[in-house]
Parts: C-alpha cells; sequence; structure tokens
C-alpha cells in the first residue's frame, strides 16, 4: 500500500497545490489503518480524505479482489472497470484541486440489476432484457453517483426480483462466500455475497419479501428495509422499463453494508421525495430515541409456533440477548398486544400476488395444490389475484391497523427483535417454483416459502427494519437479527444495530477471501 500511495503522489506531482495534498502525504493513523478489502465505506471515505488511498487504488484493489475471487462467487451481472477507472481518476483530480462532490466522493459501489442505469446494461435477471441499456438513471442510483460514487458493477439477482435465491439465465447463480454450495439469498443475493466477499462498500437493493433482508442474514451483512416510500422506486424494474412504478404498499429501496453507520450515510443520500414531490416538501430523518444501547426499551420474540425457527438459529439469537442483558439492557419477551404473526402473514401474502404477476402455468399448478403441503400458501396467493377492489381495501385497512398496533407498542418501546428467516443460508434448489420447493434443515424438511414468514412485520406496516449480525452457527454460517422500529424513525433501528454490534462482533470477513 506505501509504495502505491508514493505512486500516486509522484502522478499528483504536478497538479495545483491544495491542502488535500498535504494530508496525503502525512495520513491519520486511523486513515492508514484503514483496510481495503473489508473496512467500511466510513472508513474508506476517511482513509482517501486522509491521504492513506486514492480512489483509483481502491478501485483497482476492488478490481483485482474480484478478479482473484468473484470466478468462486459469481455475484454479478455486469462489471464496469474502464468506466470506473476514469471516474476514479477524476476524483483524485477534483480532491486535489480543493473540490468534493458529495459525501460519497471516491467510493466504489455496487448496484442490484433491477435499478436502470444510464449506458450499462441493466437486465433485472431476464432474457427478455438482455441488452436493456437505459438512458436514465432510477432515481436513487442518480443520488448515488451524484454523491460521488464509483459504480462497480451490477450485482446478480432472480429473474425479476422474485426468489429467495439468486439465479438467472443471464448471469447463473450467485454462490455463498461461507459456503459454496450454498445461496447468499435473493433477491438482492448477489451483492450481499459481494459485500461479504470484500467486492465493493455499498449496494444499493430491493425488498418487498425481505429481499434485503434475508441476504444480510444469510451472508452476515448489514442491510436495511426503509420505511415506505422514504426511496424513491421509480427506475426500478419490475415494473417494465419506461412505465411508471405503481403506487403500492409493500416494495422499498434501500442499502446493503458492512457497518450499520454505512446504511445511515447511505440512506441520507438516497432518501427523501423523487424531484417532482419535492418542490413541495422536504424529508427530515429524526435522531435516535437513545444515545446508549442500555437506555433502549427493547422487545423481542426469538420462535413462534407459526414459523418455528431452526435450534442451530435460535441458539444464536438467544445468546445476544443474554449478552444485551448482561449490558444492563432492558429487553422485554413477547409479542405486542393486538399483534398477531398469523393473521399479519395472511394480510401480507394476497397482497404480495396483487403485485407480482405470475404466468398462467404457475397460476394453474396453484389452482391444483388441494392435496399439497403448500396449499395455505396458494389459497392465500390465488386469494390475491383473484381479489376485487373492495377486498384490496379490506386488507389495506388491516395493513394499516397492523401499523398502528406497532406504533401505539412504541410509544413504551423504541426496538422490536426478531429473526430475519428460520434457517440459516441452505442449499441451492431451483427445481420446481417457488411454492412447491423445500428446505432440509438439521430440524427436518420445511416448506421453502417459510423464507418469507419472519419479514412480514416491517413490510407489511412500512415501518423501518434493519438487519444486523448476530452470530454465527456451530457449523460456521452467519445469523442475523431483525431490528424493527418505528415508522419514519430509521435511524433508531439503525443505531441499535450500531449498538449491537459493540456486543456481539459485527460483520466478519468469511474464510479464504484475503487477497
Amino acid at each position: 500500500m506505501r509504495a502505491s500511495r508514493r505512486s500516486f503522489l509522484r502522478a499528483a506531482g504536478s497538479l495545483p497545490a491544495a491542502p488535500w495534498l498535504a494530508r496525503l502525504a502525512r495520513p491519520s493513523k486511523a486513515a492508514s489503518k484503514f483496510d481495503p478489502s473489508f473496512g467500511t465505506a466510513t472508513e474508506a471515505l476517511a482513509a482517501m480524505a486522509g491521504g492513506a488511498i486514492s480512489s483509483r487504488e481502491l478501485v483497482e484493489h476492488t478490481f483485482r479482489r474480484i478478479r482473484k475471487h468473484n470466478p468462486r462467487v459469481n455475484a454479478f451481472v455486469t462489471l464496469t472497470e474502464e468506466s470506473a477507472l476514469a471516474r476514479a481518476k477524476q476524483a483524485d483530480e477534483a480532491r486535489a484541486a480543493g473540490k468534493t462532490w458529495g459525501a460519497l466522493h471516491g467510493l466504489p459501489i455496487l448496484i442490484k440489476d433491477v435499478f436502470e442505469t444510464a449506458g450499462v446494461k441493466t437486465t433485472s435477471g431476464s432474457k427478455l432484457l438482455a441488452t436493456h441499456v437505459p438512458k436514465e438513471d432510477a432515481v436513487a442510483v442518480a443520488r448515488l453517483l451524484k454523491a460521488g460514487a464509483i459504480l462497480i458493477g451490477k450485482t446478480n439477482m432472480p429473474e425479476f426480483a422474485s426468489d429467495a435465491q439468486s439465479y438467472n439465465d443471464i448471469a447463473g447463480t450467485t454462490n455463498n462466500p461461507w459456503d459454496l454450495t450454498r445461496t447468499p439469498g435473493g433477491s438482492t443475493g448477489g451483492g450481499a455475497a459481494a459485500l461479504a466477499a470484500g467486492f465493493g462498500f455499498l449496494e444499493l437493493g430491493s425488498d418487498i419479501g425481505g429481499s434485503i433482508r434475508t441476504p444480510c442474514h444469510l451472508c452476515g451483512i448489514y442491510g436495511h428495509k426503509p420505511t415506505m416510500d422514504l426511496v424513491p422506486l421509480r427506475g426500478h424494474i419490475p415494473p417494465a422499463p419506461g412505465q411508471a412504478t405503481p403506487v403500492t404498499d409493500l416494495p422499498v429501496a434501500g442499502p446493503m453494508a458492512r457497518s450499520a453507520a454505512d446504511l445511515l450515510l447511505d440512506l441520507r443520500v438516497i432518501g427523501g421525495p423523487p424531484p417532482e414531490q419535492a418542490r413541495a416538501y422536504r424529508w427530515t430523518l429524526p435522531a435516535a430515541r437513545q444515545t446508549r444501547l442500555k437506555d433502549y426499551r427493547i422487545g423481542y420474540v426469538l420462535d413462534d409456533p407459526y414459523c418455528p425457527v431452526t435450534p442451530d438459529v435460535k441458539e444464536v439469537l438467544e445468546r445476544l440477548i443474554a449478552a444485551l442483558r448482561k449490558e444492563g439492557v432492558k429487553v422485554e419477551e413477547g409479542w405486542p398486544e393486538g399483534v398477531s404473526f398469523q393473521k399479519t402473514f395472511e394480510t401480507y401474502l394476497p397482497l404480495l400476488a396483487a403485485y407480482i404477476d405470475l404466468p398462467e402455468p404457475a397460476l394453474a399448478l396453484l389452482r391444483q395444490s388441494e392435496s399439497k403441503a403448500w396449499k395455505d400458501y396458494a389459497r392465500l396467493w390465488l386469494a390475491g389475484v383473484n381479489a376485487s377492489h373492495r377486498e384490496w381495501l379490506g386488507r389495506s385497512e388491516e395493513r394499516l391497523a397492523a401499523r398502528a398496533a406497532w406504533q401505539q407498542y412504541f410509544r413504551s418501546h423504541d426496538a422490536f427483535l426478531h429473526p430475519v428467516a428460520f434457517v440459516a443460508a441452505y442449499p441451492h434448489n431451483h427445481a420446481g417454483t417457488f411454492f412447491e420447493r423445500t428446505v432440509d434443515t438439521a430440524a427436518g424438511k420445511r416448506l421453502y416459502a417459510d423464507i418469507l414468514r419472519w419479514i412480514v412485520f416491517g413490510t407489511l406496516t412500512g415501518c423501518p427494519a434493519t438487519a444486523a449480525p448476530a452470530g454465527r452457527t456451530a457449523a460456521g454460517l452467519p445469523v442475523g437479527v431483525q431490528i424493527l422500529g418505528p415508522f419514519l424513525e430509521d435511524a433508531t433501528p439503525i443505531d441499535v444495530a450500531a449498538r449491537v454490534a459493540a456486543v456481539v462482533g459485527g460483520f466478519k470477513a468469511p474464510p479464504g477471501f484475503d487477497l
């Protein structure tokens, strides 16, 4: 690193003198300790500002790692090395001239391949869009780039973001860095795997069925499902390119990273109304409710008969609760008054079905499921597909009632901890349809669709939910905890996640991914 920094200084010798050059020549002690492979975005920005590394050096380092390790992981649909190196050079020149592009100046980032990126192929994992090159950026993408971020590549996902694994006919299958025989999850699985393997510093993901939170849980990183409508979805596919994003009750766009602080950094960049609405109002992020972990009033549920958690996952979460109690944190077990796990899910799944356009053969299979183990899923899904507007309004009223129950709870509590999923990373399984599949666990065979259940509280109510590393199973697989927070108070669950890291440890790099 030292030799490459000298090379950069020689190259910068002809640039105009600037305070930044003096800082570059004398990097701070903290910046000098920066890990360019697995450091956080916040640390990377400090290292660049403090002179420990240039943006071009960091981008070059990232692509060296991708060339070495990505063949095993297969996290990307498209890489943008040439344009990334050119933009990094421009970022360094701007910094040398005393200019800043914004909060993410010179930072290498990743974008899920559902978000349109101007001049860069955007496929949403489908052969139907194999050659689609947008002319404009999605709103959230434009905000990241305007803040100075540098796009490394578009990350892999299931076709049209419609599975809990990340595979498609365009880019193939993405593997979990912790165990290549297992999935990183979906639908933002490519991004989660890339961050865990050290291929960039932030990921822009999306979430309607746990698509941010589940991959973070399976790969041992951080992710945040923001409050509903906080981050604009325009430019997300689906819907089809060029179509207006419909008004919906469930999907969101949000950040993924290797630290909770990075989630907040990213959210401040991408959050707020779209440009046409920003003429009338602005978004202000409320501060986290507390400033010390032991001052937080936290509720929790670690298991429930409606979706039993496997013993290895439950054990990790129990250790987390014990560690919090040891730190003097007020933790209270039990569901809030008026909250029913089963009722929440049975309201959610028909609303999800109304949003996702399944092809007729898949619907025909659901109609013939009376004798199948997954018949309850089929019943709920078809109820959403066939719902009248009046029935949809009734479920929307139930959705708002669920939010009201949680908001009542958050008058006396600050956050609620619960599992992200019932199981740790599971083997690849692309056979059959989503509802037909099963997952083999140490506790026996489970329905694959059960992966949807624990994510429903944040998704149905629109409340923010942060996924954070909680530890690892005896087999060494990551386990995450889900931190539900009050509506519009996104900083609170993110802050809890940051303070939990100080107790149980945060992100850990998977073995075998050193440069």
